[in-house]
């Protein structure tokens, strides 16, 4: 019987073997690299209980506290809270889509609390100015509520006619960095002498606005170039 032939030092490095005590061999598990790492996260999520809806139903909860706290003038707490349930609102589609727990109603529910969420927050903003007699900015607020309703329904109405329709300056998360700005450097929020809620919801508004007459213009190309 031929005797056992040992892996040279680098058939060992690159086999992943390693001289054991008493001259055996054992088998050296080689780094986890980070798609591996990614694989393994993706696969534990897959495998828990949480579901999209989960993550949807706390971004609308912590959007609930972030009004709380504006209509209690704790406007960087609130623009803390805000920022979170925003990110859980992005979060909540791309688990959907890694994990396949995604559901039509879950897309629906999805959809529907965003609208929700960002009214929720804009309406207490509108009350704090309507507490403090600033009939403009609290009729701003209004017009950034109803724009940003339109930016949404403009294009789900063109996806139903066939038509793509991202485009526009104001999409969700540009008003979602306008209001957070807005919030966090509000008058006594604590970040030094700032007052940028109310510019923030002038700009908001207008440019909620200009947004959808971009997606009219941009769907009425569309179709009267396709006929």
């Amino acid at each position: 019987m031929a005797p056992r032939q040992h892996p040279s030092p680098r058939r060992a490095r690159r086999g992943g073997y390693r001289a054991g005590r008493g001259g055996g061999e054992r088998r050296v598990r080689a780094p986890i690299g980070s798609g591996e790492r990614r694989a393994i996260v993706r696969n534990r999520l897959v495998e828990s209980r949480l579901t999209p809806n989960a993550i949807s139903l706390t971004g609308l909860a912590l959007n609930i506290v972030a009004a709380v706290l504006v209509w209690e003038q704790l406007f960087f707490l609130g623009g803390i809270a805000f920022i979170i349930g925003s990110i859980m609102d992005t979060l909540d589609g791309r688990y959907s889509r890694m994990s396949g727990k995604g559901t039509p109603f879950g897309a629906f529910l999805d959809s529907t609390l965003d609208r929700v969420e960002e009214g929720i927050v804009l309406t207490s903003v509108a009350g704090y100015f309507a507490l403090h007699g600033e009939r403009v900015a609290a009729a701003a607020v209004v017009v950034a509520v109803l724009a940003s309703l339109m930016v949404s329904y403009t294009r789900a109405r063109a996806e139903a006619l066939g038509v793509e329709c991202k485009v526009g300056i104001a999409t969700r998360p540009v008003r979602v960095v306008i209001l957070s700005i807005g919030l966090v450097f509000a008058r006594g929020a604590g970040l030094g002498n700032f007052e940028l809620l109310k510019p923030a919801v002038y700009v908001l508004a207008g440019l909620s606005l200009i947004t959808v007459a971009q997606r009219i213009w941009h769907v009425r190309r569309e179709l009267v170039g396709a006929t």
